[in-house]
């Protein structure tokens, strides 16, 4: 929004709380709609505007009611997600414990890679929406950016959340599945924003990936995050899957890379990164810091991360993590952990 506004946009930003970031521009009018009710955001739209960005549309009610409104909407630009590809063999995010094994995607991963079939699920609704906008293309030009693992200050499901609590609560160890060599690809708020940008004033039917010029392993990322917090965790890799549940389970945990082939983008926009992962993350870092610091219960803090990671799997459950890490050095010879 703030790039826009300092771009010579007249920008509303609607949100269901209708909230404003303290370093948006003093033109950007902030409103508060329900995403779901057609009249607002009808409303919203007026007399007409020229970019419509959407960062939460899902499924097909969304993509008619925004072609609904085609006639007043100069162009779109709609945040997707790297949940809509499956593998050669039909295997997607959603299938990680199937009997033949997690996805194995090419890489890097083109867009022309195929996808998941339309239907519930995250994925799948995903997929309905793409394709609802894009049979329509004619009538409402939209760019669909299908986002890595988005981070940044002020993201709702903070992935390096994992890391900087363990740096702040003086955990020793980062046990990580699959070796530590998983790869999730990220992208930068910022990097994201420029893509917004450069499709806004390009517009065009078209599917692109939207991701970082580097897809740095998990490993990487530990370490990042801890030398940015001036603390040395020390790397536990653990061979295939994680052994527990809650022990070696990452928000960037992947048997298999995803990787995205972000030349389309270059070559059809124009698009050069404006950040890295490194050089993106202290920045990231502080913002996790300053929160966890006003609000210590992490919940709290992040209800969308805890929403997102529990029951399903406890990010922060040192015990298992100690019993298991006991029970490995007790068998291996080795003692416990330093």
């Amino acid at each position: 929004m703030r790039a826009l506004a300092e771009e010579g946009w007249r920008v509303r930003a609607a949100s269901r709380g209708g909230g404003r970031d303290e370093r948006w521009p003093g033109s950007v009018e902030s409103v508060a709609v329900d995403r779901d009710d057609d009249a607002a955001v009808a409303g919203l739209i007026g007399d007409g505007c020229d970019v419509v960005l959407d960062c939460v549309a899902y499924g097909r009610a969304h993509a008619r009611q925004l072609l609904g409104l085609a006639d007043r909407i100069g162009s779109a630009v709609v945040i997707t997600t790297g949940a809509v590809y499956e593998d050669d063999q039909g295997r997607g995010f959603g299938t990680q414990d199937r009997p033949d094994g997690a996805p194995r995607y090419p890489v890097p991963l083109p867009e022309s890679q195929r996808t998941v079939p339309p239907g519930d699920g995250y994925g799948g609704r995903k997929v309905t929406l793409e394709r609802e906008l894009l049979a329509a293309g004619d009538r409402l030009p939209t760019t669909l950016l299908r986002a890595g693992a988005i981070h940044g200050p002020h993201c709702r499901t903070p992935r390096e959340l994992y890391f900087v609590k363990r740096a702040l609560d003086g955990r020793p160890v980062r046990i990580l599945a699959y070796g530590g060599r998983s790869r999730f690809h990220p992208v930068h708020v910022d990097n994201l924003a420029k893509l917004v940008r450069l499709a806004a004033h390009r517009p065009g039917s078209r599917v692109l990936n939207a991701g970082d010029p580097q897809a740095p392993t998990v490993a990487d990322i530990a370490a990042a995050v801890d030398a940015v917090l001036e603390v040395r965790g020390e790397l536990v890799p653990v061979d295939g899957e994680p052994p527990h549940p809650h022990v070696g389970s990452t928000p960037w945990s992947l048997a298999h890379p995803l990787v995205y082939d972000m030349s389309a983008a270059e070559r059809e926009l124009g698009y050069r990164p404006v950040t890295g992962y490194a050089e993106s993350l202290p920045a990231t870092v502080a913002w996790l810091t300053e929160q966890l610091a006003a609000t210590p219960d992490w919940r709290t803090a992040f209800p969308d991360m805890a929403a997102a990671y529990d029951p399903m799997t406890d990010l922060f459950d040192y015990a298992a993590e100690d019993a298991w890490l006991r029970d490995t050095r007790r068998s291996s010879g080795t003692g416990p952990a330093r």
